[in-house]
């Protein structure tokens, strides 16, 4: 995960200070802080929110010095989105390991808590962080730019790497047919973005927590159902 930007209690996050991120960038590490930087305008106000112009007034340095790093906008836009999908799987790590600690000796169990972790992980941090939310998930076109979450790394580690990897737990426990394992990624994804969607700017906004609570739980219970009995589809990966 970026270095420049810390996460407090859940729902809650800490600005970079502008003498932290001179520091930073006078080591050579600019790039990191304009992402950082960039990272708290889409928290505050969505992808349209970050520009060029403004991360660079925020860390303090020329409006050209992005340039170094970045050929345009987009090109900003995209490591943002990148170190918000790096979040979104934070959490989803963390959601994983509450709900699959008492289940670790039984595979089954285990596989079905942490396929309804990621999707829980996911709708929550919809709620909490819509702003990111959208930066993660609005920005690329590319299907498997969904499994970044750091510059460098290898695939599959960010949020659908996630899905990926609890389905295919799922299919190795038994939990749904192998079979049908191929394609599991896009009905489950689309059953949990919508009822993000939905909670967030749809009808479904002005439902309390024990209601959007319930409604997520039902909608996991769905997906995991439904994927015992669904056809495969055909994903690459």
């Amino acid at each position: 995960m970026w270095t420049l930007y810390t996460m407090s209690a859940p729902g809650h996050h800490v600005n970079v200070s502008s003498e932290r991120v001179r520091a930073t960038y006078r080591h050579g590490h600019l790039r990191e802080a304009l992402v950082a930087e960039g990272v708290e305008l889409a928290r505050d106000g969505g992808p349209d929110a970050v520009t060029l112009r403004e991360v660079t007034r925020r860390a303090g340095v020329a409006a050209n010095a992005a340039y170094r790093h970045f050929e345009d906008r987009d090109a900003l836009l995209s490591a943002v989105s990148v170190a918000a999908l790096g979040i979104v799987a934070t959490e989803m790590d963390d959601e994983i390991e509450r709900a699959t600690r008492v289940s670790r000796v039984d595979d089954r169990a285990r596989a079905e808590e942490e396929l309804d972790a990621v999707g829980r992980a996911y709708v929550r941090f919809a709620l909490r962080q819509p702003g990111l939310f959208r930066a993660a998930f609005t920005v690329h076109r590319d299907l498997h730019r969904s499994f970044d979450g750091e510059p460098g790394a290898g695939r599959a580690i960010g949020p659908l790497g996630r899905l990926t990897a609890a389905l295919d737990h799922c299919a190795a426990a038994g939990v749904i047919p192998t079979e049908r394992r191929a394609g599991a990624e896009v009905a489950a994804w689309s059953a949990v973005h919508g009822l993000a969607c939905l909670l967030l700017d749809g009808p479904l906004r002005d439902l309390g927590e024990p209601q959007r609570a319930a409604l997520t739980e039902q909608v996991l219970r769905m997906v995991r159902d439904g994927l015992r009995a669904a056809p495969g589809g055909a994903l690459s990966r």
